[in-house]
């Protein structure tokens, strides 16, 4: 039987639903953050952000305190980057995002030379057994006992090998001082880690950013082999194809709300899973605008969407108490448009920079 085809506008609107997209929702912190399988956060901001644009009245404490009570976790997670999960599907889900990180001491090349994991790890759980440590001192301490070993080999092979999260700080805006502890997972938690179930995983992914293929769900997690994991699943899942020929995957009870839905303008955060998520970002950015996302340096910019798509970049920039966000349109914006993504603007500025004076939106 061949499967219906979904158009590109169609996954739009039903990842936008489930990225809580469409319209902002009255749903608790730990919860949205489920919803939306994790949130990057490679800087303690960025998932404050996130969860502005995509919760109704939402305030700076309500995640803060989700982090003071365990309720939602900081840790090396996908791709071996730092994300948001709730407590909860840390416990999960984190043995099943291992493998890649495994691997990944193959980026270390050279400096690897003279590292005994044997060795290491069981150090390094005994140094951090009851305490919390910055990766400085973590590096400084492992290094005095493997002297013949390059410190940051040392430091990478904890931070993606052991299962780690960062301790909150009760005073930082953002959750988090810049130098922030990390304690073992097992002893912040009040669940045993799960062992590895990549089924689980690939409905948590399927939940926030599908329909969508195999290859897209090793790209969001790095996890391979998802092809064989859903052919194992087709029972209780719903196949679909997309514009192209690709096979899709969903689950029965997702929201597929059709691509007339309205889409209002939402301003996301740097590294921000929208923009990140899937092999074929077609469905959010135009290909040829996924260059202009990306820096050099493998940053990724704050973004904008209009009609569910990112049409451009943005940034805030604050000199004399006036706070500022300029739009970086990668095109010629509609004039229907520019008084809603105005006022979305202005509304991000002040709760980014509520102790600003005076605010501009600034557009071209």
């Amino acid at each position: 039987m061949t499967p219906p085809v979904l158009t590109n506008a169609e996954l739009n609107r039903a990842t936008l639903a489930r990225q809580l997209l469409l319209e902002r929702c009255a749903v608790a912190v730990p919860a949205a953050i489920e919803q939306l399988a994790g949130m990057q956060a490679q800087e303690p901001k960025h998932p404050f952000i996130g969860l502005w644009t995509r919760l109704e009245g939402f305030e700076e404490d309500a995640l803060r305190r989700a982090l003071q009570d365990r309720e939602v976790v900081r840790s090396t997670l996908m791709r071996s980057t730092l994300h948001l999960f709730s407590a909860a599907d840390y416990a999960a889900l984190r043995m099943s995002l291992q493998p890649p990180m495994s691997v990944a001491q193959r980026v270390l090349g050279a400096r690897s030379q003279g590292l005994d994991l044997d060795r290491v790890l069981p150090a390094a759980n005994t140094l951090l057994k009851g305490r919390a440590l910055a990766f400085d001192e973590i590096r400084a301490r492992l290094q005095e006992q493997f002297p013949e070993v390059n410190d940051r080999a040392l430091g990478y092979a904890v931070r993606t090998l052991l299962a780690l999260v960062m301790v909150p700080s009760e005073n930082a805006r953002w959750g988090f001082d810049r130098v922030a502890c990390f304690a073992p997972a097992g002893e912040w938690l009040s669940e045993p880690l799960a062992e590895e179930d990549a089924p689980a995983l690939a409905r948590r992914y399927l939940g926030a950013f599908g329909p969508a293929s195999a290859k897209d769900i090793q790209v969001w997690s790095g996890v391979g082999g998802m092809k064989a994991v859903l052919d194992g699943m087709r029972d209780e899942l719903i196949v679909f194809a997309d514009e192209r020929g690709r096979e899709l995957f969903d689950l029965a009870d997702a929201p597929r709300p059709g691509a007339g839905a309205a889409a209002p303008p939402r301003f996301l955060p740097e590294f921000d899973n929208l923009v990140l998520a899937h092999d074929d970002r077609s469905r959010v950015i135009a290909d040829e605008h996924r260059p202009l996302v990306t820096t050099k340096n493998l940053r990724v910019k704050a973004t904008f969407l209009l009609d569910g798509v990112v049409a451009g970049t943005w940034t805030i920039a604050i000199e004399r108490k006036v706070a500022t966000l300029s739009i970086a349109p990668f095109g010629s914006l509609p004039k229907r448009a520019l008084k809603p993504l105005t006022a979305e603007a202005e509304a991000l500025l002040r709760f980014a920079e509520p102790e600003a004076k005076d605010y501009e939106v600034q557009v071209g």
